[in-house]
């Protein structure tokens, strides 16, 4: 099994402090927590992006090209890029530049995105945005892999014979198709052979396995061999400590301080209690074992082999932050190496155009 840091560069206050740090410091934090994701030996670091408040990853590129330079192993993802709201011919610009500048550390996880205000921002409907999605990576997906591409659009001008530059380091950059709620992003997955990577966040497990379900029956219906799926998963919160008990008193308050947001913005409350959250959420909250069996509950279910863990402390304090990680890396992780396989491919730079392409 592989695991991810993700950041989705959240910049509000500090849910229990009610400290808001800086811009600048902020993604200072986001530079840092990349840098101590490799020291531990996460095997990916994760860079949002998002085009509304209370976010300040609109520009992953950037982040990932400074990550890039500052470590030399840990691979790079995007979480998501939001090929609805993007020019693909753009987008394939920026990545083949990141691509080449981080030696094929690149991997893309990609959706159409969600949040009213960057629809508005970018004019995009919710009647188009799927198809916005869909002919955004059409387009990107035929840039990477041809020297010169000729593609009828309806949501940017036609191309005729272009050429854009760079040409790609990695032949071609693996992406995932990142999966919260729909079924038109997982048959887009299942459609081209490209692995997916479910939210996880939100909900309890049930809607994210039926969607899983019907990426691996859509993977069948394409023609695809059922042992080339890939699933990664993502995860509501992490607090690794000795006991139990230690756990839930440090993150007592952070759960609160969520609760208390979500009641005032007016969004759902799905969890009402911390115990109903450890219990039911993606949230890996508890001693190493407890962690380790919640992580195969879910296997049993999803049947992934990528997991992604919060980049950010999210209310804890710094040292509370990482000696979490440092706890998991160091007694969560190879356990849960050993008992469940890696994906079913190379987790190096894409130098080989695969056979589904």
């Amino acid at each position: 099994m592989k695991f991810l840091a993700i950041t989705l560069i959240v910049h509000r206050p500090d849910p229990v402090t009610g400290v808001r740090k800086s811009t600048q410091e902020r993604f200072r934090e986001v530079l840092d927590n990349a840098v101590l994701a490799e020291e531990l030996g996460f095997d990916g670091f994760g860079v949002g992006e998002r085009h509304e408040w209370p976010f300040i990853s609109s520009s992953p590129t950037v982040v990932l090209s400074h990550i890039a330079a500052l470590t030399r192993r840990i691979r790079l993802f995007t979480a998501v890029t939001t090929l609805s709201l993007l020019d693909p011919v753009r987008a394939y610009e920026d990545y083949a530049t990141l691509d080449h500048l981080s030696g094929g550390r690149l991997d893309l996880i990609i959706g159409k995105g969600n949040g009213a205000a960057q629809r508005e921002l970018f004019h995009v409907t919710p009647e188009d945005q799927w198809d916005r999605n869909a002919e955004s990576y059409e387009v990107f997906r035929q840039l990477w892999r041809q020297d010169k591409v000729t593609a009828e659009t309806r949501f940017r001008p036609p191309l005729k014979d272009a050429e854009v530059w760079p040409r790609p380091y990695q032949r071609p950059v693996r992406v995932w198709h990142g999966s919260a709620t729909s079924k038109e992003s997982v048959d887009l997955a299942a459609r081209y052979g490209d692995p997916l990577f479910s939210a996880n966040v939100t909900n309890p497990i049930e809607p994210y396995a039926e969607l899983i379900r019907h990426y691996r029956e859509r993977w069948e219906h394409y023609g695809h061999d059922p042992a080339d799926i890939a699933v990664g998963a993502g995860t509501a919160g992490l607090l690794v400590t000795r006991t139990s008990q230690e756990a839930r008193r440090i993150y007592q308050p952070v759960f609160e301080a969520g609760l208390a947001f979500y009641e005032r913005a007016g969004l759902p409350v799905v969890f009402e209690t911390l115990d109903d959250f450890v219990e039911r959420s993606s949230a890996l909250i508890g001693s190493p074992q407890q962690i380790v069996d919640k992580v195969h509950r879910y296997h049993e279910q999803f049947g992934h082999t990528v997991l992604h863990l919060h980049a950010d402390a999210g209310g804890l304090t710094d040292t509370q932050h990482r000696d979490s990680l440092a706890l998991f890396q160091s007694e969560v992780a190879p356990v849960l190496r050993r008992a469940i396989p890696d994906p079913p491919f190379s987790w190096g730079p894409v130098l080989g155009e695969p056979a589904h392409a």
